[in-house]
C-alpha cells in the first residue's frame, strides 16, 4: 500500500511548482529555417528547364564548331557549325528546299493520320472482344518486330518511288505504338465501371464515350507521341533509301555531290523537325489531359 507523506499540518505534502526555464540563446551555428539553397544549386534552381535546353543546344553547337577548327576531326568530313548554318541559309533561299520540306511533312502527316486511325479502330475492336484479343495476340507479336525498312523492296515493287511507298512504310511503323497503347487502355478499364454500364444497359456509343474513352485516352496520347517520332524517322529514311521526294532525297543528293556542309545542314533540319514534333505532341497531351491526375501533378511540381 502506497503511503502519502504528510506535512506538519496534516495535509498531504504538495511538491513545489517547477520553475520556468529560460530558452536557450541562439547560437551562431544555427541557420535560419527559411534559408534557401546556396552554392551552385542556388542559380540552377532559379533557372527554368527551358534555359537548360537552350544551354545544351549552345554547348552542342560550340562543340561542332571547335572540333574541326582544333583539328580533332577533319573539316572535310565534319565542317564547322558556322559553315552548316551558312549552307542552311543558302538552302532557305531556294524553292527546292521548301518543296522538299513540304513533301516530307506531307508524307509524315498522311502516314501518321492513317496509322492513328487504324490503331485506334483496331485497338478498340480487338480490345473489347476477348476472343479477338486472344486470337490476334500471337499475330501482333509476330508482325510488330519486323523492321519497316525490310518492306522497302515490297513498297518499291508495288508503288514505285512515289509518295505511296513512303506512306506504306510510315503507316506500318507508326501503327504499332498506337495499337498497343489502345489495347492496354482497354484492358485497364475498371471492371466495376464496365459492369455498371452493362447493368444500366448503356448503348455501345455510351460505353465508348463514358467508360472506354476516358480510360483509353491517356494511353492513346502516349502512343500518338511515340508514333509521331517514328513516322518522321520512317518518312526521312524512306526518302533517303527509295529516293522519293523530300528531305531524305536531298540529303542523299548532297552526299553524292560531296556537298558536306549542305548535307549536315539538312540533317540539322530533320533534327529540328523531330524536336518540334515532340514538343507539339507533348503540348497536345497536356491540353487534352488537363483533367487527368498525372498532368495536374506535373503542373503542381
Amino acid at each position: 500500500m502506497k503511503i502519502q507523506q504528510r506535512s506538519g499540518t496534516g495535509r498531504p505534502a504538495v511538491p513545489p511548482p517547477p520553475t520556468a526555464r529560460p530558452p536557450d540563446p541562439p547560437t551562431a551555428d544555427a541557420a535560419p529555417e527559411t534559408a534557401g539553397p546556396t552554392g551552385p544549386r542556388a542559380w540552377t534552381s532559379a533557372l527554368p528547364d527551358a534555359a537548360f535546353g537552350v544551354l545544351g543546344v549552345l554547348l552542342f553547337a560550340a562543340t561542332l564548331e571547335l572540333l574541326p577548327r582544333l583539328g580533332v576531326v577533319s573539316a572535310d568530313y565534319l565542317p564547322p557549325f558556322s559553315e552548316m548554318l551558312g549552307a542552311l541559309g543558302e538552302q532557305a533561299g531556294e524553292s527546292a528546299f521548301w518543296t522538299a520540306l513540304l513533301d516530307t511533312l506531307q508524307g509524315w502527316a498522311y502516314g501518321l493520320g492513317i496509322a492513328v486511325t487504324l490503331g485506334v479502330a483496331l485497338g478498340l475492336v480487338i480490345g473489347s472482344v476477348e476472343v479477338l484479343r486472344k486470337a490476334t495476340a500471337s499475330t501482333i507479336e509476330f508482325l510488330r518486330p519486323i523492321p519497316s525498312v525490310a518492306l522497302i523492296p515490297l513498297a518499291v515493287l508495288v508503288y514505285g518511288t512515289g509518295l505511296e511507298s513512303t506512306l506504306l512504310l510510315v503507316v506500318y511503323a507508326a501503327v504499332w505504338p498506337v495499337l498497343l497503347q489502345v489495347l492496354a487502355g482497354v484492358r485497364d478499364v475498371d471492371p466495376v465501371a464496365r459492369d455498371t454500364a452493362a447493368s444500366y444497359r448503356f448503348t455501345p456509343w455510351a460505353r465508348l464515350r463514358y467508360v472506354l474513352w476516358p480510360t483509353t485516352l491517356p494511353y492513346l496520347l502516349t502512343g500518338l507521341r511515340l508514333s509521331a517520332s517514328v513516322a518522321l524517322i520512317l518518312a526521312v529514311s524512306s526518302e533517303l533509301i527509295i529516293g522519293s521526294p523530300g528531305l531524305g532525297s536531298e540529303i542523299a543528293r548532297a552526299q553524292s555531290s560531296n556537298a558536306v556542309a549542305k548535307m549536315y545542314a539538312l540533317v540539322l533540319v530533320t533534327g529540328a523537325l523531330g524536336v518540334c514534333v515532340n514538343v507539339a505532341a507533348r503540348a497536345l497531351e497536356r491540353r487534352a489531359l488537363a483533367w487527368h491526375t498525372s498532368v495536374r501533378t506535373e503542373a503542381v511540381t
